[in-house]
């Protein structure tokens, strides 16, 4: 099996919806990957015997995004949490939804798209890059 094709099975198996759903229903996100890598183990040795150095390289380069991006939204998560207290008496005063909540869940929105998209775009580089590189050997 090619690289792209179990890349694609992977994040097909990997529906971000289901995760948050799995989260809400309190799963633990260790459970929630543990889950994942026993449902896909063969998929995930496949590919990481397909892997080369330069990949894995590139593949720490997408963790590091990846939690720069969680260390990200939780500054935001906390400093709307400063502003609410800050502003609580006079959001009950006047009942009000401030728009930087509302621009909050938008930039949050934005970045989880986002950043789904660049690891799979990250991950289908890689394998194009691989391929090619079969191609012309």
């Amino acid at each position: 099996m090619s690289i792209k094709k179990i890349l694609n099975s992977l994040e097909k198996s990997w529906e971000r919806d289901d995760i948050l759903l799995n989260l809400k229903k309190g799963l633990g996100t260790d459970e929630i990957v543990n889950e994942f890598l026993m449902k896909n183990e063969s998929q995930i040795k496949e590919l990481n015997s397909l892997l080369r150095p330069e990949d894995i390289d590139l593949l720490n380069q997408v963790e590091q995004l990846s939690n720069c991006e969680s260390k990200l939204i939780n500054e935001i998560k906390n400093f709307n949490y400063l502003k609410n207290n800050d502003n609580h008496h006079i959001l009950n005063q006047k009942n009000i939804v401030p728009s930087y909540i509302i621009s909050s869940n938008k930039i949050s929105s934005f970045i989880i798209n986002w950043s789904n998209k660049f690891v799979v775009i990250a991950l289908l580089t890689i394998s194009a890059i691989a391929l090619s590189k079969q191609a012309w050997a």
